[in-house]
C-alpha cells in the first residue's frame, strides 16, 4: 500500500513539471516490473502449493513409498532414484512445499514414504538416472550423503557400501564358472567362454554397468571356491542347481532355467534304458563327473550298477558313444546338445526326468545386495523376452510362462 501511494505521488509531481518525461518513464517501468515480479512470485508459490497438495494426497494412498513426476503426477516405472541432500529429512505437509520447489527447479521428481515408527511422511527431491547408469547413481548418492539408491523397475534397494558398490568401483564382475558344461558354460581352447549361463552373466554385468571376467572353478571345488578367503570371484554361474543344501551355507538366485536328471546312452541302446530300474543293474556301467549332483544322484539311486567317475565332464558323452561306459547321468539342459551334436547318442528319457529343479546363480552369504540385483536382472530378462530368446537359441525348454 505504501509503494502504491508513493507511485501516485510521483505521477502527481510529474504532472506539475517537477520530473522529466525520461525519469517518469523509468520510474513507471520499475514500478511495473516490481508489480509483475510480485505477481510472478505469487503465481509460483500458488503453483508450488497446488502441486504439494497433490503430492500429499497421493502419499496418503502410497505409504510403502513412491517416486512421482510432479509435472505429470505419474510414477516412472524405470530408472534409478537418488535423493538430494538439500531436502533430506523433510517431513509432513508443512515441509512439502520446500521439497516441491526444489524438485521443480531441478529434476522434477519427488520421492516419499511413511515412517511407521514416528507416524510421519517423509519427502525428498529426487534425481532419476537411467538404469544403465548405476555407477553415476551410486556416485551421486555418495555426494548427497545417501545410504542407498533405488532401482524403480524391480524395486531393488542398492546400498552404497555393499558388494554391488564394490564391483562397480572395481569396474569388473568376476564370475566363477566350470567351463565344461555345454551348452551352459564352456571354455574353448583359446580361452573363449560361451553358453546359456555365460550370456546370463553378461546380462548381470550389463545391469551393473561393468566389464565381465571369468574365473575357472570346478564341480568338486565349487563350494570351497565360493567361500574362499579372500574371494576369488563375486558369484558362480553355469549349470548350478538350486538346492536346500546350498542355500543353507550360501545364497542362490531365483531360477533362470528348468532342469532335471536324465541320461545319455548310445542310440542303439535307447530301447534298453526306459527307466531307472533298467539302468540300476550290475551289467550297466554308469559314468559321472566328480563332486557334483550327478555323482551324488548316481551313488544314491544306482546301488547295483557300476558307477565310474571321470574327471572331465565334457569328455563323457564321447566315451559313452565309444563304448567306454553305457550311460551318462546328466541334465535335461545338457543332454539335447550332445544328441544334436553326435548321432551315436540318444536321450530316451528326456521328457521324463528323474528329478525336477532349476538352475540359478550361486554366491556367498552377506552379499544380499548383489543377490537382489541378480534377481532383478533375471526378472527383467523374463519380463522383456530375453530369457525366452536364450532358451530358443540353445534349444532348451522354457518353463516361465
Amino acid at each position: 500500500m505504501m509503494k502504491h501511494q508513493a507511485f501516485k505521488e510521483v505521477i502527481s509531481q510529474a504532472r506539475k513539471g517537477l520530473w522529466s518525461q525520461t525519469a517518469l518513464l523509468a520510474l513507471c517501468c520499475a514500478a511495473a516490473l516490481a508489480s509483475c515480479s510480485r505477481g510472478d512470485n505469487s503465481a509460483k508459490q500458488d503453483r508450488i502449493a497446488t502441486i504439494a497438495e497433490k503430492v500429499w494426497t497421493f502419499s496418503q494412498t502410497h505409504p510403502d513409498g513412491f517416486t512421482l513426476d510432479v509435472q505429470t503426477m505419474t510414477e516412472p516405472t524405470e530408472g534409478i532414484a537418488v535423493s538430494y541432500a538439500e531436502t533430506q529429512n523433510s517431513h509432513s505437509r508443512s515441509q512439502l512445499d520446500r521439497v516441491v520447489s526444489h524438485a521443480l527447479s531441478h529434476d522434477g521428481f519427488v520421492g516419499g514414504w511413511f515412517n511407521a515408527e514416528n507416524g510421519l511422511y517423509y519427502f525428498d527431491s529426487t534425481k532419476l538416472f537411467p538404469e544403465s547408469a548405476l555407477k553415476g547413481a551410486l556416485q551421486f548418492g555418495k555426494e548427497n550423503s545417501q545410504h542407498s539408491v533405488f532401482i524403480l523397475s524391480t524395486y531393488t534397494d542398492i546400498p552404497l557400501d555393499g558388494k554391488v558398490a564394490e564391483i562397480v568401483e572395481r569396474g569388473t564382475l568376476l564370475a566363477g564358472t566350470t567351463g565344461d558344461y555345454r551348452p551352459l558354460s564352456f571354455c574353448e581352447k583359446d580361452g573363449t567362454y560361451w553358453g546359456f549361463g555365460i550370456e546370463v552373466a553378461k546380462e548381470i554385468a550389463n545391469g551393473l554397468g561393468v566389464a565381465l571376467a571369468f574365473v575357472k572353478t570346478s564341480w568338486p571345488t565349487l563350494t570351497a571356491d565360493v567361500l574362499a578367503e579372500p574371494q576369488t570371484f563375486d558369484l558362480a554361474i553355469g549349470g548350478i542347481t538350486i538346492t536346500d543344501a546350498r542355500r543353507e551355507t550360501m545364497l542362490m538366485s531365483e531360477g533362470y532355467l528348468a532342469n532335471g536328471k536324465t541320461i545319455l546312452c548310445r542310440a542303439s541302446d535307447s530301447d534298453r534304458f526306459r527307466s531307472l530300474a533298467d539302468i540300476d543293474k550290475p551289467d550297466v556301467r554308469v559314468m559321472v563327473n566328480p563332486g557334483g549332483l550327478n555323482e551324488k544322484f548316481a551313488n544314491e539311486n544306482l546301488t547295483h550298477a557300476t558307477v565310474i567317475v571321470h574327471p572331465k565332464n565334457e569328455e563323457i558323452p564321447s566315451l559313452i558313444a565309444e563304448g567306454e561306459a553305457d550311460v551318462m547321468i546328466t541334465e535335461i539342459t545338457e543332454a539335447p546338445w550332445y544328441v544334436s551334436s553326435d548321432a551315436r547318442l540318444a536321450a530316451p528319457l528326456l521328457s521324463e526326468p528323474f528329478t525336477h529343479g532349476e538352475i540359478g546363480v550361486l554366491m556367498r552369504k552377506g552379499q544380499d545386495d548383489l543377490l537382489a540385483l541378480v534377481n532383478s536382472v533375471i526378472a527383467q530378462m523374463k519380463a522383456d523376452g530375453t530369457l525366452r530368446r536364450l532358451h530358443e537359441k540353445y534349444g532348451l525348454i522354457y518353463a516361465y510362462e
